[in-house]
């Protein structure tokens, strides 16, 4: 309804439960409202201004993955999310806000995290260029607990010499 986002690509969407969407790419501003890498529209495709992520994200942001309690987990090429020190993955609040409790005791994945998926069980599925997650071997897949830290419980041993671009589940759990 309005003029959209003012850059190049918009890279990643999600759809909430109450209809509104997550967008993310290279932009700075959309609907002429400052919004750098992520907003959220309204179902008509207007922004929703209750939705601020500040000064947004240093970098792009790949994939999105909304949690049933709301909040909203982003990945990507990103160093910052609103001028705090976010290395490829971050979980937002539903007002758009940083999630500081998610993987505060560690360094996070050591380089970009192309994919997410989730788990019924609320654990976390990421693939992408990483070979550590906090400090830990990963060979560019991994997953997480609900909170952000490494299930050390999944070890896929040395994993993948290439870059993993994408992570599914099947309807059994399996991973792809």
């Amino acid at each position: 309804t309005g003029s959209g986002p003012n850059g190049n690509a918009i890279i990643a969407m999600a759809l909430q439960s109450n209809g509104k969407i997550i967008v993310a790419g290279d932009f700075t501003s959309y609907d002429g409202i400052a919004r750098k890498g992520i907003a959220r529209l309204n179902s008509d495709g207007s922004i929703d201004q209750t939705f601020n992520p500040g000064s947004g994200v240093v970098g792009n942001v790949y994939d999105i993955v909304m949690q049933q309690d709301g909040k909203i987990i982003i990945s990507g090429d990103f160093t910052q999310f609103d001028n705090i020190q976010k290395k490829y993955i971050a979980r937002l609040n539903s007002d758009g806000s940083l999630d500081t409790t998610f993987n505060t005791a560690g360094s996070g994945p050591s380089q970009g995290v192309f994919s997410i998926a989730q788990q019924n069980d609320g654990k976390i599925l990421i693939a992408g260029g990483f070979t550590s997650y906090n400090g830990i071997s990963r060979g560019r897949i991994a997953r997480l607990n609900n909170n952000g830290t490494l299930d050390q419980t999944f070890d896929s041993g040395i994993g993948s010499d290439h870059i993993i671009g994408s992570v599914i589940l099947q309807s059994d759990g399996k991973v792809l």
